[in-house]
């Protein structure tokens, strides 16, 4: 793990996305809680995150064709800048009638983000040797579990205590240095093309944008590997949809929790997933992702079946945060094999566009998993919901992974690795 981070444009790069998560995390925690006390009202909130979640679900894919048009490496310093600034209207927001400003900032802030991150994920095998992306990708889990234990808490205060215009400030601050931490990267973000004078020219002409997204998209038909990517990222979208709605409900109605015991399952799978971070990126080195991503998919649902369960034959809370705290570990080798298979399955000329696109699809599909819940949530008890829903999706998921992606793609990423070495 060290080595990593003492690599220049590695070390800029990852600096720059934990200290922008740690300020999503202060927004994401103070902007509802400062929206509900101005409204008073729970649809006035949850407007706020469908303002959120229309760009990511509508705007995915095309923003993946600017990436794989633009510099990434610009593209990340423009888009850090541009939330820094799209941020600072917040301060404004002083009654309930003026909360119509707070819609508009959250749409813009994850209409920028829509670039911002196919950008970070689709730039990182720039900045790290073959061999080393799963172990970075840990590493990238790391600094958004670091950053989701401290930003809900830091939220929180500045939320309850200075209000909205601290939170903005703070949020804005994060992404001017993340700008600037990103402009010092010597690695080139400018994407590869096969016939770089006709498709630069072509990039250039608004005309070509339909058959650049035509031709992004249809790398799912071509591709085993990326087909079989849309199905994993659908099935990990309908868990986590369904976990968002339903672990509340666990909470409340299996273990008699408030929002404290909550906040603890929250803090102890962010500690987790910090362990796992650190444990587990040298392990993870030259590892097959195939592997990685199957083994954890499936350990993660077992793991979290066992915590909706446990308080059924061991009711102490205690034992619920060791599980979870487990859970969190599996998260990051989860997504390290996940962005790792993508990472390098994927041509660098097409890796914003598939990025985009697998975006909107989780966001979609978390939405319409999201409803489901709240449906059936209303009916049935959440243990066997949760166990179906969320355990089961990331089984599966698992068995999906190591059935149906190809082995011969390990044997070419062992012959291009060791020809690298």
């Amino acid at each position: 793990m060290r080595g990593l981070l003492f690599r220049r444009d590695f070390a800029l790069v990852w600096t720059a996305s934990l200290i922008s998560a740690t300020g999503d995390w202060v927004l994401l925690i103070g902007l509802p809680i400062y929206v509900y006390q101005l409204t008073g009202s729970t649809l006035a909130t949850s407007a706020m995150f469908v303002a959120e979640l229309v760009p990511q679900i509508v705007l995915g894919t095309v923003a993946g064709v600017f990436v794989d048009r633009w510099d990434r490496r610009l593209t990340m310093v423009a888009a850090n800048g541009v939330l820094a600034l799209v941020l600072l209207p917040l301060a404004l927001v002083r009654s309930a009638d003026e909360v119509w400003i707070v819609y508009v900032v959250a749409f813009t802030e994850s209409l920028v983000t829509r670039f911002l991150r196919p950008a970070e994920a689709a730039m990182l095998p720039r900045i790290v040797a073959r061999e080393d992306l799963v172990a970075a990708n840990s590493l990238g889990s790391f600094s958004s579990n670091t950053s989701r234990l401290v930003g809900p808490t830091l939220g929180g205060i500045l939320a309850g205590v200075y209000g909205l215009g601290a939170v903005a400030a703070f949020d804005s601050l994060t992404f001017a240095l993340a700008a600037a931490l990103v402009l010092f990267v010597r690695a080139s973000g400018v994407p590869d093309r096969v016939d770089l004078d006709a498709a630069s020219a072509a990039a250039r002409r608004f005309a070509a944008f339909g058959r650049e997204w035509r031709d992004g998209l249809g790398l799912v038909a071509r591709s085993q590997v990326v087909r079989v990517l849309f199905v994993l990222a659908a099935l990990s979208s309908l868990g986590e949809g369904s976990m968002g709605v339903l672990f509340v409900v666990w909470i409340n109605k299996v273990i008699g929790g408030t929002a404290l015991e909550y906040g603890w399952f929250m803090t102890a799978q962010a500690v987790g997933g910090l362990l796992g971070g650190i444990a587990l990126a040298p392990m993870l080195r030259g590892r097959s992702p195939r592997r990685v991503l199957g083994v954890a998919s499936i350990l993660f649902g077992l793991l979290d079946a066992a915590l909706f369960a446990s308080p059924l034959f061991r009711p102490e809370i205690a034992v619920g945060l060791f599980i979870i705290a487990i859970v969190g570990i599996t998260t990051v080798a989860f997504g390290a094999g996940f962005n790792t298979l993508i990472q390098t399955s994927v041509e660098d000329r097409y890796r914003g566009r598939v990025f985009g696109a697998i975006f909107a699809t989780m966001a979609l599909l978390r939405l319409a998993s999201t409803l489901i819940a709240g449906v059936l949530g209303g009916i049935f008890s959440p243990v066997p919901l949760l166990i179906a829903m969320q355990s089961g999706s990331y089984v599966l998921l698992g068995i999906v992974a190591l059935a149906l992606l190809p082995r011969d793609a390990e044997r070419r990423e062992r012959l291009a690795t060791a020809a690298t070495a």
